[in-house]
């Protein structure tokens, strides 16, 4: 998958800038594709310049000038082509889960350290997305929600990031359980 597609997915929404899109991103498709700012803006040049998104000036008073992103009907084309097509297989790349795999002949603190890190994030993501899915709920029960939203494919996607989040957490928990007791802790 592609920033771009990504990108579309997230204007969905509606109008953004770039700004907005970087602030938001992690509120709408960071919990499955990361992306620095500048990779957006650059992104989001290029998807204007293929036509797949418009970017509308804004004049400011005593700020800069922003540019407002939309979908084109070529965008939505595309996000529809993609949409349609297989997904290509999800792989794991996990630099922490090589760590965990020599912690035998490695560093045992520094590996443990890690999954403290990891652990703590976590649990920061798992806060952060259940804020989000309650302001997504706005107080309706999910099924009252999952019927009558306009749009639930960012709230399937959040459904999905919580549970790796959660898994994530769980297994940090479990690694360190398992080394503590091997170190005689």
């Amino acid at each position: 998958m592609a920033l771009r597609h990504a990108l579309m997915a997230a204007l969905l929404e509606g109008e953004a800038s770039g700004y907005d899109l970087a602030k938001g991103f992690d509120a709408s498709v960071a919990n499955f594709w990361a992306a620095t700012p500048q990779q957006l803006y650059r992104e989001l040049d290029r998807m204007a310049a293929d036509g797949l998104v418009r970017a509308e000036v804004v004049h400011q008073e005593k700020r800069p000038d922003k540019r407002l992103f939309s979908l084109t009907p070529a965008g939505r084309r595309a996000l529809r082509e993609f949409t349609a097509r297989p997904p290509r297989a999800g792989v794991i790349r996990d630099e922490l889960l090589v760590q965990v795999q020599a912690v035998d002949d490695g560093d045992e603190a520094a590996v443990r350290r890690a999954l403290e890190d990891r652990k703590a994030r976590a649990e920061a993501k798992i806060a952060r997305f259940e804020r989000l899915r309650a302001r997504l709920l706005d107080g309706r029960f999910e099924e009252d929600y999952l019927a009558e939203a306009e749009r639930i494919g960012p709230y399937l996607t959040l459904m999905r990031g919580l549970s790796f989040e959660r898994e994530n957490l769980r297994w940090c928990e479990q690694s360190l359980k398992i080394l503590a007791r091997r170190a005689g802790a």
